[in-house]
């Protein structure tokens, strides 16, 4: 069922009134001038010269004037509310869109697949479950359930508005799918966190034999970076590549991401390398990319590049550049690159600039430098992530005075965050004070917190597999709990020692059996090694932060088996080798 739409007539094409508004274009004075003709001359009787006036005019970005000739209007048709909802909705004038459509409904003006469409992209833009779910009960009402079109909108609204189920409903129900339904459907899995959902239906449609585009494997790559799943990132880039799709500046992006966070740096190079368009986003992401892997030197030559011959960087570029530095230890750098913002290029550093100059001047050492920089800041400038910030180089250094200062502002700032109760806890636990680390034990246990669960990820045969800390939902788990416990024995063997205040911090009573050997990382290693060929890299995606006992671990790990590790963790990359860490314990 669909509503033919009326278009002008070809005599209207040709007047000179019509000329005339095509001529003035999306200009806001120029509109008005036209306007003002069409009163003069009596022309703004014609509905469809309106129709084309509002729709410049919405075009031109002035949704204030859109707004006061649709009021002039007596008795809009379908045709003028479909222009309107539709031009509101393509230019981000979202809210518009769904008021104008609202008028559409209570003036009793049929809706037809054109309107569904338009004010359903207008709700997914803007998140709007609770104004959407009324809309798709109207669809069903007016007949077009099943319209190929009002479902494509419907599955990116549910999913960007955080309904994943619902996208997921609409999509199985489709009674013949386009691309652009099964891009949506993937993007949506993607973006909520399903990566590896995500990465099964690209394989369905691979099977089913849909033709990919662009925007498919930007969904996919995305999601192999979430998942850290270098072969089937790579089996991407080959089909773009042996498909000559064009590696325009999005789909470049993309790849460098993917490599990035699956660990190949320098094919990320070459792509960035390859790109005949570069924007501001693909050198931000090339040297976010060095930075957390470690290569600090990289990072600031390539932004002394972009610097002199690439786009003028923005805020995200510094927050970039300084996270690198701070990861590096590249402490006379990062003041250069932070004193730049203001003096070359007139940016404001906001909260991530702030968090990454205390992260940079804590890791190196220079606390009091920190703590005066943290106090110089305006209150409202003194977000939680700075102070945590704080409280992490004072773990990382053993202040525990300074750090007990320091976690009363967290406590004070987000009393209900269980992080900062750990990271306490962390603090007491490296200077021997066994007792406080019970107290903070006991004060998250009266406030009812608990800890985040940690996760590790592991690809293999192009198969990503979860691991969480004491995990034995795997059929194989005897042969993976028997295989590390060996590991770990030569491990010892070869000089490798528990960290101990793990033990008593880091883990919750009833995980105290699994003490360190189990955390999810371990077991994701050593189902990666029972698994893969000898002279195989091992690439683990870690959700938290690494404990100061697995990163000791795997480093001995990687020598006794002559592998090749590399863990990605909440704040960067490791890489193990020989029994070597490329963070240098820098971390």
């Amino acid at each position: 069922m669909e509503t033919k739409q009326l278009q002008p007539t070809e005599s209207l094409w040709h007047s000179t009134a019509y000329q005339v508004l095509l001529r003035a274009g999306a200009r806001l004075k120029p509109l008005q001038q036209v306007h003002a003709h069409l009163i003069v001359s009596g022309s703004y009787r014609s509905r469809a010269l309106l129709t084309k006036l509002l729709t410049l005019a919405c075009t031109a970005g002035s949704i204030l004037y859109t707004r006061q000739l649709y009021f002039s209007i007596t008795n809009p048709d379908s045709f003028l509310f479909n222009a309107l909802i539709r031009a509101s909705s393509k230019f981000g004038f979202s809210r518009d869109a769904i008021l104008f459509y609202r008028r559409m409904v209570t003036a009793s003006i049929p809706q037809s697949n054109y309107t569904f469409t338009a004010v359903i992209k207008a709700c997914a833009d803007i998140s709007a479950l609770r104004i959407g779910r009324p809309i798709h009960s109207h669809v069903l009402v007016r007949g077009y359930g099943s319209d190929l079109f009002v479902q494509a909108a419907l599955i990116p609204f549910y999913a960007r508005s955080g309904d994943v189920g619902e996208a997921k409903n609409v999509f199985d129900r489709m009674p013949a799918r386009t691309v652009i339904a099964w891009n949506s459907m993937i993007s949506g899995y993607e973006q909520n966190g399903f990566a590896k959902e995500a990465v099964g239906l690209f394989y369905r449609m691979r099977e089913l034999g849909v033709e990919f585009d662009s925007a498919t494997f930007v969904s996919v790559l995305s999601a192999c970076s979430q998942l850290g799943a270098l072969d089937l990132g790579c089996w991407v880039h080959d089909y773009i590549v042996d498909k000559s799709f064009d590696v325009n500046v999005v789909l470049g992006t993309s790849l460098i991401n993917m490599y990035t966070r699956c660990g190949n740096v320098s094919k990320a190079r070459e792509v960035f390398d390859e790109m005949n368009d570069r924007n501001v986003v693909a050198w931000t992401a090339m040297i976010s990319g060095y930075g957390m892997h470690g290569y600090g030197r990289e990072a600031i030559e390539l932004f002394r590049l972009m610097r002199n011959h690439g786009p003028p960087p923005n805020g995200i570029t510094f927050v970039a550049v300084l996270s690198a530095c701070a990861h590096a230890g590249l402490v006379h750098e990062g003041r250069k690159a932070y004193a730049r913002m203001r003096q070359d290029y007139s940016l404001v550093p906001g909260l991530e600039h702030h968090v990454c100059m205390v992260d940079m001047l804590g890791r190196a050492g220079f606390l009091n430098e920190a703590f005066r920089y943290i106090n110089d800041l305006k209150r409202e400038e003194q977000a939680p992530a700075v102070w945590t910030a704080m409280l992490g180089a004072c773990k990382m250094h053993k202040k525990l005075d300074l750090g007990v200062q320091v976690a009363e502002h967290l406590l004070a700032a987000e009393p209900g965050n269980p992080s900062h109760y750990v990271l306490l806890s962390n603090v007491y636990a490296l200077a021997g004070q066994m007792d406080r680390v019970e107290m903070v034990r006991d004060m998250m246990i009266r406030k009812g917190l608990k800890k985040r669960v940690g996760y590790s990820i592991i690809e293999v045969d192009q198969k990503s597999y979860l691991f969480s800390m004491g995990d034995r939902s795997h059929p194989e788990t005897t042969e993976i709990y028997n295989y590390l416990d060996e590991l770990m024995l030569r491990s010892k063997e070869a000089g490798y020692v528990p960290a101990p205040g793990s033990v008593m911090h880091e883990l919750e009573e009833e995980e105290r059996e699994y003490a360190l050997r189990y955390h999810s990382e371990k077991l994701a290693l050593a189902f990666g090694l029972m698994k893969t060929t000898h002279g195989l890299t091992l690439r683990i995606v870690k959700n938290l932060r690494m404990c100061e006992d697995c990163h000791s671990a795997i480093k001995f790990i990687s020598h006794t088996a002559n592998r090749e590790v590399l863990v990605r963790d909440k704040l960067r990359f490791h890489h193990f080798k020989n029994g070597l860490c490329s963070c240098q314990d820098y971390w």
